[in-house]
């Protein structure tokens, strides 16, 4: 089942927002998310909002070109064009700047033909319009997509796919109930790059059963096929999914950290020698051109406005989420009523917690002038300890070290610790293997 919602207070029936966090709209970035919620197959580990078409009570449709979308594939169509309407009214008193990124994640967005795609990018290029060079991604599942699908999703606008392997191991893709096999992956790489768009591949470690060999296995087969950017996420066991019930009935082990830890390392070592340099903890890419700038816009406190059933969105330190099910999604905005389930507004104390927190994941660095007096105080301690390194800090930002990676939870903990014992941020166990943003959860950034 899908994770469940944050506390938060009720959102307006219209989605307006305080007027004040509109100030300054203008100046900074502006994103659209798009969360397709359909799968073909409900993979085990995952826990984000989809649902296969039998789990909503449908079975698989047959469209024709042109023709519109049946059933709740085309409800949740319509109720996506209606939100962005219902966007642009909301942001207009603010002032928005074009569009810099469009990610469309979910789910598998390929289940819904690319035109339909196409179509949602051109109501926000409409709507706003797109800068100069916009990054257009979409995630996509490896058996989705052939060389008509890539050609017609280049010819839509897309500049960027991101394709969920996984793994490269048959084994691992099977505990992980991926369908797609790994020559697959191929194929669709060679698709993409052939349309003209960059490539991005996604993988899992940690799975229960996938040792050091096969993990190098994967690792060799994305350098082979020399991807623009690579994504690295260690497997996390969510409350609810078939995976956490395997878990704890004792059929599977649970991931180890030490396991994790060695892997994310051998990922850096493979990876770096191949050319590619982290730019965050979980992303590595082919210099910065090729880096994901729709994820950037997360880490960075950008503004977006996410699309559809379950999506968060952020505008001005307002953070909002709308509700999960897609009947109940096209059902609001049918009925003129924003989707928005809940929302919640950022104090000064929360907005800095994140800066630091999403911050401090960039290999960029946080601006030392950044942190509050103690969170400066602290960074000496973190030289000495090997988690920050010290010739950045001399220039004035906090860099993290590749044991700082590792360790990213304790260097954020000790950062936000209160030297009097008034305030501390609060993490769950000492060390952090490197998982999906926040804003990306539910939001693009696992397909």
């Amino acid at each position: 089942m899908p994770s469940t919602f944050p506390p938060g207070d009720p959102g307006p029936a219209d989605g307006s927002l305080p007027g004040a966090v509109l100030d300054g709209m203008s100046s900074r970035t502006f994103s659209v998310y798009v969360h397709v919620p359909f799968c073909r197959v409900r993979c085990g580990y995952c826990d984000f909002n989809t649902y296969t078409l039998p789990e909503l009570g449908e079975t698989g449709h047959r469209q024709d070109v042109g023709e519109p979308l049946p059933g709740l594939m085309g409800d949740f169509t319509r109720a996506a064009h209606a939100e962005l309407a219902l966007a642009q009214g909301v942001l207009d008193a603010g002032d928005p700047p074009p569009v810099s990124t469009v990610f469309v994640g979910g789910g598998t967005p390929t289940m819904l033909p690319a035109e339909v795609l196409g179509g949602l990018v051109d109501d926000v290029r409409d709507r706003w319009g797109l800068t100069p060079g916009a990054e257009i991604t979409t995630e996509a599942n490896p058996d989705t997509v052939t060389p008509e699908v890539a050609q017609a999703l280049a010819a839509r606008g897309f500049t960027r796919v991101s394709l969920g392997m996984q793994s490269a191991v048959p084994h691992v893709l099977a505990t992980l109930d991926r369908t797609h096999r790994p020559e697959n992956v191929a194929s669709a790489f060679a698709a993409v790059r052939a349309a003209g768009m960059q490539a991005s591949l996604d993988l899992i470690y940690g799975t229960p059963g996938e040792s050091l060999d096969d993990w190098r296995t994967s690792l060799q087969t994305v350098v082979e096929l020399d991807p623009d950017h690579v994504s690295a996420y260690a497997l996390v066991v969510e409350e609810g999914t078939a995976l956490a019930r395997q878990v704890r009935r004792g059929e599977v082990a649970a991931p180890d950290d030490d396991d994790e830890a060695d892997k994310y390392e051998l990922a850096e070592a493979i990876l770096g020698a191949a050319g590619f340099s982290w730019y965050e903890i979980s992303n590595w890419s082919k210099g910065a051109e090729s880096a994901c700038e729709h994820n950037l816009a997360y880490w960075r406190g950008g503004d977006w406005w996410g699309i559809g059933p379950g999506a968060h969105s952020h505008v001005g330190g307002v953070r909002w989420w709308n509700v999960k099910h897609p009947r109940a999604y096209a059902e609001r905005l049918q009925s003129g009523l924003s989707p928005a389930h809940a929302r919640e507004v950022l104090d000064e104390e929360q907005q800095y917690d994140e800066t630091v927190l999403l911050g401090s994941r960039l290999a960029q660095g946080l601006p030392l002038q950044a942190l509050s007096v103690s969170g400066r105080r602290a960074v000496a301690g973190l030289i000495a300890d090997g988690l920050v390194q010290g010739a950045p800090a001399i220039g004035g930002r906090l860099v993290l070290t590749l044991r700082g990676r590792l360790l990213a939870d304790t260097v954020v903990h000790r950062l936000l610790a209160d030297p009097h014992g008034e305030r501390c941020w609060q993490v769950d166990g000492a060390s952090t293997l490197p998982t999906r943003p926040a804003g990306a959860t539910q939001e693009g950034p696992r397909q």
